[in-house]
């Protein structure tokens, strides 16, 4: 992909903290900056901390310390600028969380009607132009058992945009994917950054990290252990355990 002109900071997390139950630290000391229309890959073993940053970017888990502000507005425990947040930052998941009983327009719409306060026919209009985008209009009165789950992917990746996101999150999205299915959901994402919009992907699929990535973090334990561009890491990582984890995935 060109070069693109990244903006001014839209995420700052300075030194989060998370602990589990089981004592287990998710995140330590854990520090990045993300700048608008940025792509950052994050990529690490098993256990790592990745997804766990994802979720305390948009308040699903709770950090015990430090600090996370988006677009200006800090999460904190204020109700409003958690809900705020939560508008502005859209979330893909590893499964589709569609709701059964809805049809395809009907899942991209009901966000928008319930906290956008859209109309029906606003919803409706908008939804089909991302149905569009995603690739899938002709599945708006669709029930999601009827989809593959490339198109479930691709309705959950719609719904997510419906809010108008300013920061869209990707949490493996295509690791529940068969292996067919993963090009058509990863086509979407990289036409998601061509225009611009400010992306964090946890994934494993390191062609997409490569072609699409501004700029990658590795991390283990909750800790970054390196991070750079995509070619640095792949073709000059300066850490031996960088090197070691992408000798073994790629």
């Amino acid at each position: 992909m060109p070069e693109k002109m990244l903006g001014n900071d839209i995420i700052t997390a300075d030194k989060i903290n998370k602990t589990f139950p089981n004592e287990v630290q998710a995140l330590c000391d854990f520090s990045t900056r993300v700048r608008r229309r940025e792509v950052l890959v994050i990529i690490g073993p098993s256990g790592s901390g990745k997804s766990t940053f994802l979720r305390c970017l948009n308040g699903l888990e709770e950090i015990d310390s430090g600090s996370i502000v988006i677009d200006g507005v800090p999460l904190d425990h204020k109700k409003e600028n958690r809900l705020e947040i939560r508008k502005e930052v859209g979330m893909v998941f590893q499964l589709f969380n569609l709701f059964p009983h809805l049809t395809v327009l009907d899942n991209v719409s009901l966000a928008q009607r319930l906290v956008r306060k859209k109309s029906k026919k606003e919803a409706s209009e908008t939804s089909m132009e991302l149905l569009r985008k995603v690739g899938i209009p002709e599945k708006a009165n669709t029930f999601p058992n009827h989809l593959s789950g490339g198109q479930q992917q691709r309705v959950a990746i719609a719904r997510a945009l419906a809010m108008m996101p300013k920061v869209m999150l990707f949490d493996e999205a295509t690791s529940a994917l068969d292996p067919e299915m993963i090009g058509e959901v990863l086509e979407v994402m990289k036409n998601l950054a061509q225009e611009g919009m400010t992306m964090i992907v946890v994934t494993h699929e390191m062609g997409f990290a490569r072609e699409v990535g501004d700029r990658m973090i590795f991390m283990e334990e909750g800790e970054i252990v390196e991070e750079g561009s995509p070619d640095q890491l792949f073709t000059n990582p300066k850490k031996e355990r960088t090197g070691l984890f992408l000798s073994q995935i790629l």
